[in-house]
């Protein structure tokens, strides 16, 4: 996942909106965003290598999302997979701060990575590149390959692209969150970060879609938690050169602010 722009407590409908895509090489299994057999409770794509995710929501209403730290060096191979962080969360029953806290203890089993975890109440964001961990405030955010608002050119276009979009109801957000994670277009030079790869690639990578034929974007995210529980989480699947290659949907609401329990998830609705 290399971008991610969410607004907590922004919107009048909407405590929590997130809009994001994951970049990875085309060549790593994955499964589409559902809910998952061995815990039916998460709804997340799925890394079919290590069995974690990048993004998924609970219906306990615990949400998290992760993106790899870019550095210049190599990654070692001896470290856990990162999307158990996601997965782990998901799963469990510790509040956000707490999670993170503890996490700390043990951050360098993990190559780089910055972390957010939470549910429409508290978001917190932890980075075992970063000074700790911190919660996340009311507003507008954004986060790549670094740290929280870090002021690189695709998060700083995609917050306020998304500032604009506050307000909007459903069938006209989805659709212009999507338009907003679609933007092809790369930085100028004498805008791009310093990570410590080189120019072009520094290039390529600045765009928040990201179309090459070996690695790119895979999937992009929009997620809506409606104040009365609902929720939305489409995802749009892409394949080498950018091409599209599905969408899934799922709606569900949450347990802790349904008008009554919820016996199961709904099931997916899929269109090809």
């Amino acid at each position: 996942m290399c971008l991610i722009l969410l607004a907590a407590h922004a919107h009048p409908c909407y405590p929590l909106i997130v809009a994001a895509n994951r970049d990875e090489a085309y060549d790593r299994p994955a499964a589409p965003a559902a809910f998952w057999d061995d815990e039916p409770r998460i709804c997340a794509g799925r890394d079919l290598q290590h069995g974690g995710t990048w993004l998924g929501i609970a219906c306990t209403g615990r949400f998290a999302a992760i993106t790899n730290y870019r550095q210049a060096s190599a990654r070692a191979t001896d470290k856990r997979s990162r999307g158990e962080l996601t997965r782990n969360f998901l799963a469990g029953e510790s509040s956000p701060q707490s999670y993170v806290t503890r996490l700390e203890l043990r951050a360098n089993d993990y190559n780089g990575f910055s972390l957010i975890v939470g549910n429409p109440e508290s978001l917190w964001f932890y980075s075992n590149r970063g000074a700790g961990p911190q919660r996340i405030s009311s507003g507008v955010h954004g986060l790549s390959n670094h740290l929280l608002d870090e002021p690189w050119p695709k998060v700083n276009r995609g917050i306020a692209k998304l500032e604009k979009l506050l307000g909007s109801e459903e069938s006209e957000l989805v659709p212009r969150l999507f338009d907003l994670l679609a933007d092809r277009s790369a930085a100028p030079d004498d805008a791009l970060p310093s990570t410590g790869v080189a120019l072009e690639r520094e290039r390529a990578l600045s765009a928040s879609f990201i179309e090459g034929e070996r690695y790119g974007t895979r999937a992009s995210t929009v997620l809506l938690v409606a104040a009365h529980g609902h929720v939305l989480l489409q995802e749009r699947a892409f394949g080498p050169g950018g091409r599209a290659a599905g969408q899934t949907e799922q709606r569900f609401r949450l347990d802790a602010l349904a008008a009554g329990p919820l016996s199961s998830p709904l099931r997916p609705r899929k269109r090809a």
